[in-house]
């Protein structure tokens, strides 16, 4: 980083141990020493030692301490450097908040969170900071004039931290986060950890494009060695292929196992019957928007609406891109489609009928409980079966563009995407020998088929015509929907780089 007259590094000695510690920017207050892990604050010239901080569990997180980039800021590309981090464990898992220095001497958070990131610096509500409570999960507010919606409010605690901080929550006491996010794609975060609240405001990055150096020497590919463990419920080998996995499944007895403290912390198991079997095998590769995506993880997924006794299911695969991320390809009897989540949030009131995101309008289909029953492979949050949610699922005005919201205990998340045809999914995995079991409800329809004219067609027509008169008559009515099939959940839990 180029050198500036703000950016006066300060060093002093460890009231532990006496080692150098060194505070980079002035709006550090706090420093763990990283020779004895003492927790010291800064006070005058000196520093004093207010206690010892446990140490980060081992995430495989690509970054480092000392790892720099540019963010692209004010329409200029400023540099950074990784001085601190944060380690925190919510009620959905564990996430990382790296403090990064600027040019300027002040400090920005780069936080990590599902394999993405976001990328926020510090700024006024503009108004008295309402209690936590205030902010009622899918309820609108506005900012500076400006609409958000809440996404998330839980409860977080400190774990682990390293280098300078500005903020330190007391360790391991639990304290609140809430998130807001645009329709444009902006997040605001407050953090209650601290007294007053600390308000963080930005936008989501790709790693890719913040050009980093200094990154973990072979982060973008797995350490074998290090990635192996015994199974807690069977003790067969288990591989972790991902940086970012919190929760993998066991290739010997199907146990689904909580990896949110990291491979050596606590690992807890849950047993799994019922197999179900994926049409796209774990570890295939396919190649969508013009690259080439692995898939890691596969969910079963079952849905019932309100009021209703049918229960529909659908599938849902992981894929894994090493430097776009994750997106997700939806099975359902209804078709396929590839989606994504949403960084923003669209301007939706809760039961409404419509909504639109990024321009395009989107209307309701389907609203519905959901509750994961089976998965497989790797996942970047703490999966569980019986995992459940409120799903409403929209759709634009071409039938083509498709959004989902999903709400959680604490969290709503928002994806978006497109349908795709049966033979693009098969031919993008090389699995058009097994065409057949690709087929869904939105296959081409019949007068496109070739030898039908246009006179079959319509006789065809008349006879189920007057064949569903006849059942109706026969009937009585059960007052049920029918099947149905959901376009899917897309994804679980997915704050898109935030907060978890």
């Amino acid at each position: 980083m180029a050198d500036s007259a703000t950016q006066r590094s300060y060093t002093a000695p460890c009231p532990g141990c006496g080692a150098p510690v060194e505070f980079k920017s002035a709006q550090s207050i706090y420093a763990v020493c990283p020779y004895c892990q003492s927790t010291v604050v800064r006070d005058g010239e000196v520093l004093k030692r207010i206690g010892k901080m446990a140490e980060v569990f081992d995430d495989y997180s690509p970054l480092q301490l000392g790892a720099s980039g540019k963010m692209p800021l004010d329409g200029k590309d400023v540099p950074f450097m990784l001085v601190g981090r944060a380690q925190y464990k919510g009620e959905q898992g564990s996430w990382n908040e790296w403090n990064a220095f600027l040019p300027d001497g002040s400090l920005a958070t780069l936080s990590e969170d599902n394999g993405n990131f976001v990328f926020t610096r510090g700024a006024p509500l503009g108004r008295e900071v309402p209690a936590a409570d205030r902010f009622r999960v899918g309820m609108t507010t506005a900012v500076g004039g400006k609409q958000f919606s809440v996404s998330t409010n839980i409860t977080a605690a400190l774990v682990a931290a390293q280098g300078e901080l500005p903020k330190l929550a007391q360790l391991g006491k639990p304290f609140t986060v809430v998130e807001l996010r645009s329709d444009d794609g902006e997040v605001l975060s407050i953090d209650y950890g601290t007294e007053p609240p600390q308000i963080q405001r930005g936008f989501a990055v790709k790693l890719e494009a913040l050009n980093m150096k200094g990154l973990k020497d072979g982060a973008a590919a797995k350490n074998e060695k290090a990635r192996q463990f015994s199974c807690p419920n069977c003790g067969a080998t288990v591989k972790v292929t991902l940086d970012s996995t919190k929760s993998c499944t066991c290739p010997s007895c199907k146990s689904i196992i909580d990896l949110t403290n990291g491979i050596g912390g606590e690992m807890r198991a849950a047993a799994q019957d019922e197999p179900v079997e994926p049409l796209i095998p774990l570890g295939r590769i396919g190649e969508f928007e013009g690259a080439k995506w692995q898939v890691v993880g596969f969910q079963h997924r079952m849905g019932v609406e309100p009021g209703d006794d049918e229960w529909f299911g659908w599938d849902e695969y992981l894929l894994f891109h090493a430097k776009r991320g994750f997106i997700f390809l939806v099975d359902s009897t209804d078709g396929w489609s590839l989606v994504r989540p949403a960084t923003g949030a669209p301007k939706y009131n809760k039961g409404a009928q419509s909504t639109s995101y990024l321009g395009t309008p989107y209307r309701l289909q389907y609203s519905y409980n959901a509750e994961t029953n089976y998965v497989l492979g790797e996942f970047y949050w703490p999966v569980q079966r019986g995992q459940k949610t409120f799903n409403s699922d929209f759709e634009s005005s071409s039938g083509k563009g498709i959004l989902s919201r999903e709400e959680s205990k604490g969290e709503v998340t928002w994806s978006h995407g497109e349908r795709m045809d049966a033979r693009v999914v098969a031919e993008a995995f090389k699995m058009t020998d097994q065409f057949g079991k690709f087929k869904r409800e939105d296959a081409a329809p019949a007068v496109s088929a070739s030898g039908i004219g246009c006179g079959t067609v319509i006789l065809i027509l008349v006879i189920l015509f007057v064949v569903l008169i006849i059942l109706s008559t026969c009937s009585s009515s059960s007052g049920g929907s029918g099947y149905r099939s959901s376009g899917g959940s897309y994804g679980g839990y997915s704050s898109g780089g935030g907060h978890k």
